[in-house]
């Protein structure tokens, strides 16, 4: 698919990393984790969590409107990202933008604790409904940036959010919208959860400097880390002064799944999806990859060598944040986005500090950005600087 340019205008995060461009690049600079045990429910386990300060901006948020104080973390959290790009943007009241932002799993703690609630009481509270359905993470934040253009939500498991900056490219194109906002945002780290993940046998029970090892290709066991948080980018048709950067091509494509949760062993849909995001670029232009790379050790050593077979002997470099942050699910594909473009803008490669050493290339003109969820969904989008 051969796609002109899209102007990034903002990217805004809301993560373990923090929520200012200046500190966020300055943590990717620390060869250090922001993995650490935590007390969820009854147990402690290894998570990438908010910091105190983020925290109290969503305390404060919560109570800055009584309609909020009944909203999930995942809606306060894309909220408050949300309101940061689009004042990067320059965008006000007078744009008319899309909206497209994902969850894998919603309104997570709300629901389990009105389910609980209903376990307990034999009875649901009434704003059970509307508070934990998908949708309402769009709509708040269109009510909470007055927008007026259309709004979209959706869950594609862990490739939700670069299913939505998919959308988004397609609304562009077809010039039914010249902006749109896109993202996704996961306040997963509920008991409930944790149980889950480690019900799959994928969860790390490290006690080590890097509880995640994403992306060692030398780990004998699944180590993946849950965090949490969200990840918004504004684009827009044509080129601007103001860009930081451009979508140069998209892919994706959906894996025949030989297992209920995991892709192919050299993950095919990755293939497809990053031949289609390539098609018409020279393989010796891409620089980085931004890996999905999730912990586990199929998950990890299938996406490697679907870049192997795409790019042969010359491969770029590679790297991934999960080991950093942890695996924040329908978030993770922008805050890669996120760590993409700034390795574009500073013109300095982030590596995995416990990986084997790569041959750094001189410049970094384009990077490809990778996502892949339960259910083969993968999404390849390469990003330049023009």
């Amino acid at each position: 698919m051969n796609l002109k340019p899209i102007a990034i205008t903002a990217l805004s995060s809301f993560s373990p990393l923090g929520n200012q461009p200046e500190a966020i690049w300055a943590e990717y600079l620390k060869p250090t984790t922001l993995i650490a045990e935590k007390t969820i429910g009854k147990q402690k386990v290894n998570v990438a969590a908010l910091s105190e300060t983020l925290l109290e901006e969503v305390k404060v948020l919560r109570l800055s409107d009584h309609k909020y104080k009944a909203l999930d973390n995942s809606v306060l959290y894309a909220m408050l990202a949300s309101r940061e790009a689009v004042k990067q943007a320059g965008w006000n009241e007078n744009d008319v933008f899309g909206i497209n932002i994902g969850s894998s799993r919603g309104a997570t703690e709300l629901f389990e604790n009105y389910h609980q609630e209903f376990i307990t009481t034999g009875r649901a509270s009434t704003l059970a409904s509307p508070t934990t359905t998908m949708g309402n993470i769009s709509s708040w934040i269109a009510h909470d940036l007055k927008a007026r253009g259309p709004e979209i939500s959706h869950s594609i498991t862990c490739s939700t959010a670069l299913h939505a900056l998919l959308n988004g490219v397609a609304w562009l194109r077809s010039g039914m919208a010249d902006k749109f906002l896109v993202g996704g945002s996961e306040a997963s780290l509920t008991p409930f959860t944790l149980a889950q993940m480690q019900a799959l046998k994928i969860y790390s029970s490290e006690v080590s400097e890097f509880p995640c090892r994403a992306f060692d290709r030398e780990k004998t066991k699944n180590t993946m880390v849950l965090g949490e948080g969200a990840g918004m980018l504004c684009m827009e048709n044509g080129t601007t002064e103001k860009a930081l950067g451009y979508i140069q091509g998209v892919g994706y494509a959906t894996d025949i799944l030989e297992h209920g949760i995991s892709i192919s062993t050299d993950a095919v849909c990755f293939q497809q999806s990053m031949k289609m995001a390539l098609e018409n670029v020279s393989l010796d232009q891409v620089d980085a990859v931004v890996m999905h790379a999730p912990g586990t050790v199929k998950g990890d050593s299938s996406e490697i060598q679907a870049i192997e077979k795409v790019f042969g002997t010359n491969l770029p470099m590679l790297t991934t944040n999960k080991w950093k942050i942890g695996h924040t699910f329908g978030s993770s594909g922008i805050l890669s986005v996120e760590l993409a473009v700034m390795m574009l803008q500073h013109q300095q490669f982030v590596p995995v500090p416990f990986a084997e050493k790569q041959t750094e290339r001189t410049s970094i003109r384009k990077v490809l950005v990778n996502a892949v969820g339960f259910g083969g969904n993968a999404v390849s989008v390469l990003i330049g600087l023009s």
